[in-house]
């Protein structure tokens, strides 16, 4: 009975001594990194010690077209709102934005009052799919887009929005990523249920602005490999790791299956077609498909933190690659842009604060040549949208060629 007792308190013993050992302190005692001690990830905070050359441009060298605007989400439609992001774009030099928030119907009617009314030759508009229509929001079976002659409908309500006003179609990453079918799995791009809404669009001459996928790094654990661990920490309802989503190869796959059928309907990949940590594969799907443009919104920090390659890449694609922001966006997230693309900056943050949102790393300016920027500003857009160069004519006074 002694001898049992005994074994029992050593027993709690070493028990305690694992609480102790295993329990963690304080953060404040353990996590602030002072004296030495160990750092939450989340409270990293480095200043560079580094003395470079700053040249920081206060606004875009020429008259800029950013296609890749949401003032409907952004703007919560809010008049005095978009006034202010007006002048923004004054002091910017951006000359004209896309409205990637048209929607259909009533609903684009609405969104043209808001951003017409005074700002008319500041904006374009590209309309959206309406893949729920009147169906329940938790019962993807009684969708719109899975009722027969879908494809149909929606072509002929694009031919309508074009007639409303409507430059092109923009595409959400919830086309791969989050609408379902009746038996709960997930809509395919490619699924040919949707080639008469690309078809529409080609003959229509309605440029698809498609979002597909995310950031690579979204679709690995959030682990200590993560490169954007960070990032997911904070929002982990971004991750789309898991065999419950497609992956990332899988989803871009899908898309490009969707542009080699339709060579006729002009495609601009949202966010460098969402893979530029591998712009050389880019290269490869523009070389491939010559219906393909890419766009560079809310992706500075990965194009800046490989200056040498993404040089490379838009003074081989300049025709091919397009403005974009995903903002409206404030001054202080602007001019990262204009120093990336026009200066040889070293070492520099992409975001208002020193801490970066997107990934714990800065960037590098690419120095691109006028004859490129010029492309890249405005002249790829006029290209490429209809509407832009009526727009772009009369805020810059410098009229620009279309085909």
């Amino acid at each position: 009975m002694l001898k049992e007792s005994r074994r029992g308190a050593e027993i709690l013993f070493l028990l305690c001594l694992v609480i102790v050992f295993a329990a963690p302190a304080r953060a404040e005692e353990v996590l602030n990194g002072e004296d030495g001690r160990s750092l939450a990830l989340d409270q990293f905070r480095p200043k560079s010690m580094l003395k470079l050359p700053e040249h920081l441009p206060a606004r875009a060298k020429f008259p800029v077209v950013d296609v890749h605007v949401h003032p409907r989400y952004k703007l919560h439609s809010v008049p005095e709102q978009l006034d202010e992001f007006v002048r923004v774009m004054d002091q910017q030099n951006i000359a004209v934005c896309v409205s990637l928030d048209g929607r259909l119907g009533e609903e684009l009617e609405q969104h043209k009052k808001y951003l017409w009314t005074k700002h008319r030759d500041r904006f374009l508009i590209f309309a959206n799919i309406d893949w729920q229509g009147r169906g329940k929001p938790d019962d993807p079976s009684s969708w719109a887009c899975h009722r027969p002659g879908f494809g149909r409908r929606m072509a002929k309500a694009l031919a309508d929005a074009k007639a409303q006003g409507a430059s092109g179609l923009k595409v959400f990453k919830r086309l791969g990523l989050g609408y379902q079918n009746p038996d709960g799995s997930l809509i395919a791009i490619d699924d040919p249920r949707w080639d008469p809404i690309w078809e529409a669009c080609g003959t229509l001459n309605l440029p698809v602005l498609i979002h597909t996928a995310d950031p690579v790094a979204f679709f690995e654990p959030i682990d200590r490999f993560n490169e954007r661990w960070e990032e997911l920490h904070r929002h982990p309802d971004w991750s789309f790791a898991g065999d419950q989503f497609p992956t990332h190869d899988e989803l871009l796959a899908a898309r490009n299956r969707v542009i080699a059928r339709h060579p006729q309907t002009i495609f601009i990949g949202a966010h460098m077609a969402n893979y530029p940590e591998n712009l050389g594969e880019v290269g490869r799907w523009i070389e491939k498909y010559p219906n393909l443009y890419v766009e560079i919104s809310a992706r500075i920090a990965e194009l800046g933190r490989q200056p040498f390659t993404a040089r490379k890449f838009f003074l081989k694609y300049a025709d091919r690659i397009l403005f974009g922001t995903d903002g409206p966006r404030t001054p202080g997230r602007l001019r990262p842009h204009w120093r990336m693309l026009e200066t040889r900056d070293e070492n520099f943050t992409y975001a208002e604060n020193q801490y970066p949102p997107q990934g714990l790393w800065n960037i590098y300016g690419l120095d691109l040549p006028d004859e490129v920027l010029r492309k890249l500003y405005a002249e790829n857009a006029v290209r490429v949208i209809p509407g832009i160069a009526e727009r772009l004519e009369k805020v810059s006074n410098r009229p620009l060629d279309t085909p």
